[in-house]
């Protein structure tokens, strides 16, 4: 997929929204991002699962990353299909893995100053506010979102808690959830 930017906009998959996903896919704005997970199934269903994902992500022009994790894993590289990907997110990517735009994660600046130095593409800082991904973290808020975000070199990516109108409350253009973009987009 050519893409002259990063979305602004990305679902990320996870057990939570997985029955919500066909819908959410479709009802994004078109060239949204996607980023595609799923730990909690076996690799072969996983594989299977993000076919049926990735078809409809690229129907509608979405940006398709997928973890590095899973990427890692010889049982996905088993008759991948062509074109599939855009990205991987997550873990730095190794030698071994497709070279991709590299989504990096930062919940600190440790983590930001690695993503700075590995060339990533973007990068999700998280979390924003309290989520149910991991509870009971301590959450940035808005002001140390700002203040980790004027530390990067790529475009900054908001995550963790995150809806339409914290979003527009942060008066923020880029950013994704798991929750918050499993629900109809008006």
């Amino acid at each position: 997929m050519a893409i002259q930017t990063l979305p602004d906009l990305w679902l990320f998959s996870d057990e939570r929204n997985d029955a919500a996903l066909e819908q959410a896919l479709a009802n994004l704005p078109c060239h949204s991002g996607f980023v595609f997970r799923h730990y909690h199934l076996e690799p072969k269903a996983r594989r299977q699962r993000f076919e049926i994902l990735a078809k409809i992500a690229r129907k509608h022009g979405h940006f398709i990353a997928v973890s590095a994790k899973i990427l890692d894993d010889p049982q996905w590289h088993q008759d991948a299909p062509q074109g599939c990907l855009d990205g991987v997110y997550g873990v730095r990517a190794t030698g071994k893995l497709p070279a991709f735009p590299y989504l990096a994660t930062a919940h600190d600046e440790a983590e930001m100053e690695a993503a700075n130095s590995d060339g990533a593409a973007a990068v999700f800082i998280s979390p924003v506010f309290a989520t149910r991904s991991h509870p009971g973290s301590t959450v940035l808020g808005p002001e140390g979102f700002a203040k980790l975000a004027a530390k990067a070199t790529m475009p900054a990516i908001a995550l963790g808690g995150m809806t339409r109108e914290r979003a527009a409350a942060m008066k923020c253009r880029r950013w994704g959830a798991i929750d918050g973009l499993a629900v109809p987009f008006p």
